[in-house]
């Protein structure tokens, strides 16, 4: 039996049912190309590995299985998360398992400083979300999603911590795609 949080991977379709009923799923765009910057970090650090063991005449089938765990242990530090989402629903999907919050029930918004910022959302179900503002930021699709639940949750009073830290990503959301658009049009 499955916790409430775990997506069997049905959210990340095309298709996907929100709590309105069927719905477009939004993704996030540069997911796929995150994913292959990862597969070719750990297959340099594989591949550099390798060489210089063989270079040095240390390799043997232990030492090249180690490197191969130190790869492979590489790759799942960097993999990306993939976020995605669908009428009042947002979910964040890495190797092993999802999260996933409605975001018309949204209680709180967080801002998390660190080595990297963090977004993390937890909403009235008892579901959390930890995702990058960037991914956001990247995909206003994706933030205009989340922008519609949220302001949902605020107007029925659910919403009780995180209106602020949502404005300011808005700002910078619009202002980056504003930018966008100037610099495609050349007006930049």
């Amino acid at each position: 039996m499955g916790r409430r949080d775990d997506i069997g991977g049905g959210p990340l379709d095309a298709q996907a049912k929100g709590s309105e009923g069927p719905g477009e799923a939004t993704n996030d765009l540069e997911w796929t190309r995150e994913l292959w910057s990862t597969i070719r970090c750990a297959g340099v650090l594989l591949a550099l590995l390798l060489l210089v063991d063989r270079g040095c005449g240390l390799i043997t089938p232990g030492r090249a299985a180690l490197w191969f765990a130190l790869a492979g242990l590489l790759f799942v530090v960097l993999y990306p998360a993939r976020v995605s989402a669908g009428g009042n629903w947002l979910a964040s999907r890495r190797l092993v398992r999802g999260h996933r919050v409605r975001t018309d029930l949204l209680v709180s918004v967080r801002c998390l400083d660190g080595v990297s910022r963090r977004l993390l959302l937890r909403d009235a179900l008892g579901g959390r979300v930890e995702i990058d503002p960037e991914v956001l930021v990247r995909n206003p699709q994706l933030w205009l999603r989340l922008d519609e639940g949220a302001r949902k949750a605020a107007a029925d009073g659910s919403l009780l911590c995180g209106v602020t830290a949502l404005r300011c990503l808005g700002r910078r959301v619009d202002r980056e795609t504003a930018l966008a658009v100037f610099k495609a049009s050349g007006l930049e």
